[in-house]
């Protein structure tokens, strides 16, 4: 899924402040620090820099500290909602994205502290308000996890 782009060509920034006015998330679920690559309803790339100081460590696992396989899950699809809330204009205070579903998913590495995690997000269908996704999560250019998912828009009051 690399798309052989660099940094220096990775297209308009979006940073914390951004990605925390398309996502409802916040501490300690907000999963995604920024994300760069966007290219309307196609696909986009996330980061997460991964701390000891994340919660989860305090219980997986205290001596050998690894995060776990469900949160990279959830930082692909928290990234996909990027994509779909900046394509789609959301208005994030009346609408929310919604995870669906998630298939095949594959732990190669484990992501422990220290590691930043590349989220590379491509979108492979989209219709409406409901997109599918496949996703990856790299550290120092190694796959440590992926998976194909959906998630849909919805209205908050729904």
């Amino acid at each position: 899924m690399s798309d052989g782009a660099t940094e220096q060509d990775a297209g308009e920034e979006i940073g914390i402040e951004e990605v925390m006015r398309l996502l409802p998330h916040r501490y300690p679920m907000l999963l995604v620090d920024r994300a760069s690559h966007y290219v309307p309803k196609k696909s986009i790339r996330g980061y997460k820099a991964v701390t000891i100081n994340e919660p989860f460590f305090q219980g997986h696992f205290p001596a050998k500290p690894v995060m776990p396989g469900v949160l990279l899950i959830e930082a692909m699809a928290q990234t996909g909602a990027i994509l779909m809330s900046k394509s789609l204009n959301v208005d994030a205070e009346k609408n929310v994205v919604f995870f669906m579903s998630v298939d095949g998913a594959r732990f190669r590495q484990p992501v422990v502290p220290g590691d930043m995690v590349e989220l590379n997000v491509e979108a492979t269908a989209h219709r409406g308000s409901v997109f599918k996704f496949k996703g990856e999560c790299v550290v120092r250019g190694k796959r440590a996890a992926e998976a194909a998912f959906a998630a849909m828009v919805m209205p908050v009051s729904a």
